[in-house]
């Protein structure tokens, strides 16, 4: 691997603000409308900047698999050998690892590692794809020994849950570093049958997609979806998700000359953002929410004899549960600019309920939910950091014009894990949001390689 220098990482780093030096702090709380947006010097950013890019260049490498067993293709681990998660192959893990390892080596000016990440990316795709059911569903996650430990495709009977939609990102994300479309061919339709997938089992009747249960939902314990009835939540993880790849395989289509799979992937993600729209955003609160699709008329079924009055105006529920997803509109760019205004404005900037010292808070501690504990399974998804929350925050700042913020964020982002390199000696899953302390597995690599992306 190439050596790297401090020049080089400094020379890779995006253009930022003009910025003070971070305000030494106390360890309790404190508003983000006082001192919590201090940004780092250019000097200080580039010094943790080059501790952490010098750390995902000595161990990405090992992020790099050989073929094994059922994984007949190389592919990309999400952790360092002999930590947690490192002999699975995850659905959108391997998206995000993905990204940030391509980054990496765009930092490095890596050439010969980017062409070993194309071919380990292009191949964890084909791992999937090459075990999707005749009915196009995909698994979850892959070991070597098992194609499909959870039963997404359909081996075990209880499991209602299939793949998350990333795998139209996933394949873009290799044509663009390959600089060619035409190795997807043969598996393109393949994806499409995945969509058609989702579509037909996990539709509900406002059109926006629901989880089937609450197994490996990306964010386990949310408590729009963990824990409550089969097939009720119209997750906006979900169905931002799918909006985003929606549009991805739309643009695979266009590069592989298939107009009309083009015309209707993108047509079929606007009314997707559309139905998101309608449904999920709400005035009161000036936030995105997930929503509850129970909602039925019932009358005839129970009073039969008793004339009916006013119809039903509603045909879902705002689950007013202020989880980091409600900025998920904003990431992918569907919500309108004074909807984002609102929300930042009243759910970011306002108070520290979300934006914490060290970043993002993937739950409110306004919610009655709100906790720090350690947890596997579910993993816990109610108020620590994780650098995917951040990251997804992070980009929303900056699509919606807010980049001052957006850099405040990158900047505890970088700190938050520069700080955690140096106590101890690698990075964790997630982290504590008003002490920076890590709170889960040490080895995690995954998607705290975005971090790149803000440097």
């Amino acid at each position: 691997m190439t050596p790297i220098t401090r020049r080089d990482v400094l020379a890779g780093l995006a253009a930022s603000s003009a910025a003070s030096v971070v305000t030494a702090r106390s360890e309790q709380r404190q508003s983000s409308t006082a001192v919590d947006a201090a940004l780092l010097s250019d000097d200080e950013r580039g010094r943790h900047a080059e501790a952490l890019v010098r750390y995902f260049a000595a161990n990405a490498p090992q992020l790099l698999r050989a073929p094994a067993g059922v994984l007949k293709h190389p592919s990309i681990a999400p952790a360092l050998p002999g930590k947690a998660y490192s002999t699975n192959l995850w659905d959108w893990d391997t998206l995000w690892t993905s990204q940030g390892l391509f980054r990496l080596a765009a930092l490095l000016h890596d050439d010969q590692l980017r062409q070993q990440l194309c071919e380990h990316v292009s191949g964890s795709l084909l791992n999937f794809l090459e075990h999707a059911s005749p009915g196009g569903q995909l698994p979850i996650m892959i070991t070597a020994d098992d194609p499909d430990p959870l039963g997404a495709t359909g081996k075990n009977p209880t499991s209602r849950n299939q793949a998350k939609p990333v795998f139209g990102q996933l394949g873009l994300l290799a044509c663009d570093q390959r600089g060619d479309a035409n190795w997807l061919k043969p598996h393109f339709d393949s994806i499409l049958r995945f969509y058609d997938s989702w579509v037909g089992h996990y539709s509900s009747s406002i059109d926006l997609l629901v989880w089937g249960d609450d197994v490996a939902i990306g964010d386990d314990n949310d408590p729009t979806t963990f824990g409550r009835p089969f097939f009720s939540s119209a997750n906006l993880l979900l169905n931002c998700l799918f909006y985003q790849d929606l549009l991805a395989s739309a643009e695979i289509a266009r590069r592989l000359g298939r107009s009309a799979d083009h015309d209707r992937l993108t047509s079929q993600a606007q009314e997707l953002a559309k139905r998101i729209q309608t449904f999920c955003w709400d005035p009161r609160d000036s936030y995105y929410y997930t929503v509850d699709v129970q909602c039925v008329d019932r009358r005839a079924e129970l009073i039969r004899n008793v004339r009916r009055g006013m119809d039903m105006s509603w045909r879902c529920l705002p689950l007013r549960i202020q989880m980091f997803t409600g900025f998920l509109p904003l990431w992918c760019g569907i919500a309108p600019q004074q909807n984002a205004q609102k929300l930042v404005s009243a759910n970011y900037l306002a108070d520290d309920r979300l934006c914490a010292r060290w970043g993002t808070r993937s739950l409110s501690d306004r919610e009655t939910m709100y906790s720090l504990e350690f947890s596997s399974n579910p993993s816990n998804w109610l108020g620590p950091v994780w650098i995917i929350v951040n990251y997804f925050v992070w980009k929303a700042l900056q699509r919606y014009g807010y980049k001052k913020d957006a850099d405040a964020l990158a900047d505890k982002t970088i700190l938050l894990l520069s700080r955690d390199l140096e106590t101890n000696g690698s990075l964790n899953e997630y982290y504590h949001p008003d002490t920076g302390a890590a709170l889960s597995h040490k080895g995690f690599m995954d998607w705290n390689l975005l971090v790149l992306e803000m440097i």
